[in-house]
């Protein structure tokens, strides 16, 4: 393939990306091309033309194999077989295939186009299964806007989605909701942890007969209901819904909140009646967990929860926090090896232990979402989304998804980050190097949307040079089955195929794609600050860079001036300045809690919305120009007689420069012959409403202007290419200690110089 490779291909038609497009032959290349061997996959991304077949997959008989027929087979028309090129074994096809397969006549799923295949398989599987567990010792306000988003998910969950409500404040209650003329609740201690036969047993069903069994799912059935069926009898228990009445302490006592026993209970009722279906356990909390398991602070105010110092110097304020996770990691472990996804929805102006909490999101694949109210639209908007269907009534989400991976003999799978935990499946793709989730070929992520991206490293294991033909391909399949709200299960196959290229590796850098390879170098960063000290690892992403640009750039030893970066890498080492500068990587200013979500968030999307939340998107509006301009993410660019649109991802802000906000202050937008004026400031927020729309969580969207309280969000994330307009300081002049993009680029250009 030529220098002009489209590396952006694969996304709209497999919904992949690769870091390397054209791959290395030898292990000993593979580590000398510096960033890893990568592939992010979107499994349920509505990719162009997809094919939906109603039949089973025909799959490879070999012993260790298992991969599905797919367009890289080689078919013997003659014989009427087909050859594995994972583990090279002959199969013949089965009589319906053999009957009708020629040249001419294929089945989908071997036609060029079908490279991504989604089969809807005869199993049957339940309706969504929603078990909402609200957190009642927060004040009335806040109290009311939850209860009202909860009443509006309602309205839309599908009739035939089962629902369940459990309540927590000093003690935890799970809720009848056949009962129409007395709301029944079931009370459980809030200072224990509970596993699933004791639920079942307190909660009335836990006879002595074997899980799943019939008087079983019939007892459960008061605690979860179909939607249409218990819809009124659970609006008037919100209706009527106060908060928690225990904490009868002064004001400088925490009302009493025991958040973890509530989720050990809430895992417990899921696990006893229906284990591997289609379950949410959604977290909807408002505070820390100050009570029982889990706690991450103590009753009275004047213990401060702990910051990242705390953390570091394990001070006193930190005393609760590897006990809470330990217990987190148990109550993931648990939801995990029933296929669960557990949502957190924390809305707090202070920290609520999402830092202990974040596990249970990571492990199964659940939401996260962070805000400071329950009355804005981060959270409301969010909460909305989770509920939306398609066309067909149905909801936009996979369940309890296991994906697993395959590959040709030459290369193995390191392993996975992102919302997903390890099976520990072995097979001959399973790599002795570990990255992430690893030491397996099949994962488990108890939720899918059409945005949920994970990120998996490969490994070449071919020794010696000149082993492989010339043109040699490279094969890898991933299978995802997931439970789709249809009721059906259903299995997504995509197979992919890759060059290797020769010794000299001339033409490596041609496929080498910097936007994927900046994700996955961000998500094993991100993943390695879980076990290292963030300095560290940022000395790590400064290494990896160096050696990088000194393997491909063209220049002469020791001459700076003579450095030059060929187009395909001439992006990535900004990308790499932004990543260090990033809440990512970078603690400082930030709460343990605030760190959590956004590392959270950054291990699960796709190349383009993790690539704005390394280095924000800046638009440029002007009298001047048409459509918006995008513009450099510098202090140059806060200019007085523009607006400017930011989005890093969580934040969509508008900054107004001086001269504008000094006509907007004027009522200029008012006059009728100011009307370009009024539409300037419309095409900004046009653009940002496009944007809330479209995401989730739903963006924090900020309004503000040159030198306004909150213009603080745009100037903290522009490169400072000067301490000041050309010397003269104004209102856009942006003062920091942090150096900038091209200090930072003379730095690097002479360390890769150096012989």
């Amino acid at each position: 393939s030529g220098g002009n490779m489209d590396v952006r291909s694969g996304e709209n038609i497999n919904g992949t990306r690769m870091s390397w497009n054209i791959w290395p032959s030898t292990r000993l290349d593979a580590t000398r091309i510096i960033v890893p061997l990568g592939c992010l996959y979107t499994p349920l991304k509505p990719v162009e033309g997809l094919q939906l077949v109603e039949y089973e997959p025909v799959i490879c008989k070999a012993r260790d194999c298992g991969a599905v027929l797919n367009p890289c087979c080689f078919v013997d028309f003659h014989s009427k077989s087909w050859t594995c090129p994972f583990c090279l074994q002959r199969n013949p096809f089965p009589a319906m295939y053999a009957e009708h397969i020629s040249e001419v006549s294929l089945p989908a799923e071997l036609l060029p186009a079908c490279s991504t295949i989604e089969y809807i398989l005869p199993s049957q599987c339940s309706p969504p299964i929603f078990l909402l567990v609200l957190d009642t010792a927060i004040i009335e306000e806040e109290l009311d806007q939850a209860k009202d988003s909860l009443q509006q998910s309602l309205a839309m969950m599908p009739q035939d989605a089962l629902v369940g409500f459990i309540t927590f404040g000093a003690m935890v209650y799970v809720h009848e909701l056949s009962s129409t003329a007395l709301p029944k609740a079931y009370a459980f201690r809030g200072a224990k942890e509970y596993t699933s036969q004791q639920v079942a047993y307190q909660l009335g069903f836990g006879q002595k007969n074997p899980a799943g069994s019939g008087s079983q799912a019939h007892a459960a059935r008061r605690f979860l209901m179909p939607v249409e069926e218990c819809e009124f009898t659970l609006n008037s228990l919100l209706d009527d819904l106060v908060k928690d009445a225990w904490p009868l302490a002064g004001h400088d006592r925490r009302p009493f909140r025991c958040t973890g026993a509530a989720l050990s209970v809430a895992l417990g009722l899921v696990e006893a009646t229906c284990p591997q279906s289609s379950v949410r356990v959604t977290l909807v909390v408002g505070g820390p967990c100050n009570v029982g398991p889990g706690m991450v602070v103590g009753e009275e105010l004047a213990e401060t929860i702990r910051s990242h110092l705390d953390l570091q110097r394990e001070t006193p304020n930190a005393k609760h926090t590897k006990k809470a996770l330990k217990f987190y990691t148990s109550l993931a472990s648990r939801a995990v090896s029933c296929g669960f996804a557990v949502d957190i929805f924390a809305c707090s102006l202070d920290q609520v232990g999402l830092y202990e909490m974040k596990v249970l999101a990571d492990k199964t694949g659940g939401y996260m979402v962070m805000s400071d109210s329950f009355s804005m639209g981060v959270f409301k908007d969010s909460f909305r989304k989770m509920f939306d269907c398609d066309e067909n009534g149905y909801l936009q989400l996979g369940f309890n998804a296991k994906i697993e991976v395959f590959t040709s003999r030459e290369f193995k799978c390191c392993g996975a980050v992102g919302g997903l935990s390890s099976l520990g499946k072995k097979s001959p793709a399973v790599a002795e190097t570990e990255i992430g989730e690893g030491g397996t070929c099949q994962w488990v992520a108890g939720s899918l949307d059409k945005n949920t991206t994970m990120a998996f490293y490969f490994d070449i294991t071919n020794q010696t040079a000149g082993a492989m033909p010339n043109n040699k391909q490279s094969y890898l399949q991933f299978q995802t089955s997931y439970l789709h709200p249809s009721g059906r299960k259903r299995l997504r196959v995509t197979t992919l195929s890759h060059r290797y290229t020769d010794a000299n590796m001339a033409d490596i850098v041609t496929g080498f794609d910097q936007e994927a390879a900046a994700v996955i170098m961000a998500r094993y960063a991100v993943f390695k600050c879980e076990n290292e000290d963030p300095l560290d690892v940022l000395r790590w992403v400064d290494r990896m860079l160096i050696r990088l640009v000194s393997k491909f750039a063209d220049y002469r030893k020791d001459e700076p001036s003579s450095f030059n970066l060929m187009p395909e890498l001439s992006i990535f080492p900004q990308f790499m300045y932004h990543l260090r500068r990033s809440n990512f990587l970078q603690t400082f200013g930030t709460s343990p809690d605030e760190t959590a979500y956004y590392r959270t968030i950054i291990l699960r999307e796709n190349t383009m919305n993790s690539l704005v939340m390394i280095q924000p998107a800046l638009l440029q509006y002007s009298f001047e120009e048409g459509p918006p301009q995008p513009v450099l993410l510098d202090t140059c660019s806060l200019k007085p007689d523009v607006i400017l649109l930011m989005d890093d991802f969580f934040h969509v802000v508008i900054w107004r420069g001086e001269k504008i906000q000094a006509w907007k202050d004027k009522g200029y937008d008012e006059l009728e012959e100011y009307a370009n004026f009024k539409t300037l400031l419309q095409a900004p927020a046009n653009d940002a409403k496009q944007i809330l729309g479209d995401r989730f969580p739903v963006p924090k969207f900020i309004q503000t202007n040159a030198g306004g309280s909150q213009a603080r969000f745009v100037t903290s994330k522009v490169n400072p290419s000067n301490g000041g307009m050309g010397g003269a300081t104004d209102s856009s002049t942006v003062i920091t200690d942090d150096v900038s993009l091209k200090v930072f680029m003379e730095h690097l250009i002479k360390l890769a110089v150096q012989s």
